[in-house]
């Protein structure tokens, strides 16, 4: 193997720091790549339906000029 133990592997000859915190914001930003369309999606079904059960549901009752 190329490093003798789990402490190496961190440590990386003084690289650890620099490559996990690498590792560490790529899948921070693939997560969020990934996570934050689903939710804009849902978001945007829920607001639809919404706005069909209103329309569904009869003309605005509202009174104007109150």
């Amino acid at each position: 193997m190329y490093f003798d133990d789990v402490g190496a592997v961190l440590e990386m000859s003084g690289h650890g720091g620099f490559v996990w915190t690498a590792y560490l914001i790529t899948t921070a930003v693939v997560l969020i790549l990934i996570i934050a369309p689903r939710r804009r999606q849902r978001r945007f079904l829920r607001q639809l339906a919404g706005e069909l059960r209103r329309t569904r549901s009869g003309p605005n009752t509202t009174q104007e000029g109150s």
